[in-house]
């Protein structure tokens, strides 16, 4: 599994404003529904009001680039530019689950 966490800031709520507009227009739920997608999420920090955070997680590096060759796309980074956000990413990839297993309690 992959997982993508990216910290959108802007200005004056803009990053919370693009959130709501991913949401309003479908976005989110279109991209929860293509093969392979397995989390899309948006966190506001408690530390930072003026960023939100989204943790987007993959199946595979072959889903997260088909996610990434959709007309879709095109439409998000319009969305980005409209409410000038910057953008911070980070990519993890999952080993094996057990390897901390007696560190988390379930």
């Amino acid at each position: 599994m992959l997982t993508i966490m990216i910290r959108y800031t802007g200005t004056n709520c803009s990053a919370k404003m693009f959130v709501e507009e991913m949401l309003n227009r479908g976005i989110v739920d279109q991209i929860r529904s293509e093969n392979g997608n397995i989390r899309y999420e948006y966190f506001i920090p408690l530390n930072d009001e003026e960023s939100v955070v989204l943790i987007d997680s993959w199946a595979n590096q072959e889903a997260l680039d088909i996610h990434h060759s959709l007309p879709l796309m095109k439409t998000i980074s319009e969305l980005r530019e409209k409410y000038d956000l910057h953008m911070k990413v980070e990519k993890y990839q999952s080993l094996d689950d057990t390897i901390d297993e007696k560190f988390v309690r379930k």
